[in-house]
């Protein structure tokens, strides 16, 4: 059995686990539904919804939740009429930017200097894109996307570092690229439960070239990151 396919059998097992938040992810799309319908959510929905969950209030946190989401989309809406005014009111041609974040890597593209119009145009064709100035008076149009870019999917390995922390490395981890650090290994815990193969298989270090394989590695490693309260040293006598 390959290495990737035991951190998928991993994986899967905690797929249980999980399952409780699938129902909370059903519950905002209700809500979400009847939110841009223009219903209100009553208290009695509120308690028809907790009671679905054996009395428990993850219903309830979960529209608390939306509504957080909610306020931040209101947030990034906001921030993006208050761009349009300044990019009104702007003399000339402004030198424009795309970056693009991804959960690893970011891709950068120059447009060169386009007027008010040109950017309009960009952002219609791309409606995801958030736009800001910065203090050079450059325009930015932002997105951030839930995927590993291009680049990452072509060289992407996570491996063990040299502090013992798991790394994601643009890269072999011998050439020491390091694009994210997550959190440090508990080596021995990590040695005494997983099958040698695969402790080698990280040293050396383990592709990455979508995120299933992304969210399989993490999730399997997280299970022995150290507790930080361990690295805190306790205060002399």
């Amino acid at each position: 059995m390959s290495v990737f396919h035991f951190f998928k059998k991993l994986f899967r097992k905690r797929w249980r686990r999980w399952r409780r938040a699938i129902w909370s992810c059903s519950i905002v799309v209700l809500v979400g539904v009847m939110v841009w319908s223009g219903q209100n959510i009553t208290d009695q929905m509120k308690r028809l919804l907790t009671a679905a969950f054996d009395e428990t209030p993850l219903a309830v946190e979960t529209m608390e939740y939306l509504q957080i989401e909610d306020d931040k989309q209101e947030e990034r809406r906001q921030d993006q009429r208050e761009f349009m005014q300044k990019l009104n009111t702007s003399k000339g041609k402004k030198h424009v930017h795309v970056r693009i974040t991804y959960v690893c890597g970011i891709e950068e593209q120059d447009m060169g200097k386009l007027t008010a119009d040109g950017i309009y145009e960009l952002m219609n064709k791309n409606p995801l894109w958030q736009g800001r100035l910065d203090n050079k008076g450059d325009v930015w149009l932002e997105q951030t996307v839930s995927d590993l870019s291009p680049a990452c999917k072509r060289q992407a390995y996570m491996s063990i570092d040299a502090n013992g922390n798991l790394t994601l490395f643009d890269g072999p981890p011998e050439e020491e690229k390091v694009m994210r650090t997550f959190f440090q290994l508990d080596v021995g815990s990590m040695e005494s439960s997983l099958p040698k193969d695969v402790i080698q298989q990280l040293e050396e270090g383990i592709r990455i070239q979508d995120m299933e394989e992304y969210n399989s590695v993490l999730s399997t490693f997280s299970d022995y990151a150290r507790d930080m309260a361990e690295n805190v040293m306790s205060p002399s006598p």
